[in-house]
């Protein structure tokens, strides 16, 4: 099963696609919840380079490392990867007069429900969106 998912940043695409694979910008966005946070965050944004990003609960109860490699890149419009349990992610940054629409399609696992996935990525999607329009 695939799930899409997809926000409108209002921001300029260049400012869109740095924020998305600078680690220092990453560990400031990538989470679902307030409670979640990214520790650290590797990126080599190059076909054939790998990313990794440690993901954890604030109150140190659980964490996990959300990593892969990149399969494709075209630079400020498209960004392909496989995680390392072999899902496919496809980023999209379209752009629009009021900004850029960043759209994520990615192949769902089996341990949590899709609408569950959905809300999640949506949510860190979100966040993205404020992050980059906020550093405006």
């Amino acid at each position: 099963m695939r799930i899409a998912i997809e926000t409108l940043v209002r921001a300029d695409l260049n400012d869109v696609w740095e924020a998305w694979g600078n680690p220092e910008d990453i560990v400031r966005w990538n989470a679902a919840a307030d409670d979640w946070h990214t520790t650290r965050s590797q990126v080599d944004l190059r076909e054939g380079g790998r990313f990794l990003s440690r993901m954890e609960a604030k109150d140190g109860s659980a964490g996990f490392d959300f990593e892969g490699t990149f399969t494709r890149i075209v630079p400020r419009e498209r960004i392909e990867y496989r995680m390392s349990d072999g899902r496919q992610v496809e980023v999209e940054f379209v752009g629009r007069e009021e900004g850029v629409l960043v759209r994520t399609t990615f192949d769902a696992e089996s341990e949590n429900p899709p609408e569950l996935q959905r809300a999640g990525w949506q949510a860190i999607l979100d966040r993205f969106a404020r992050h980059v329009e906020a550093k405006r």
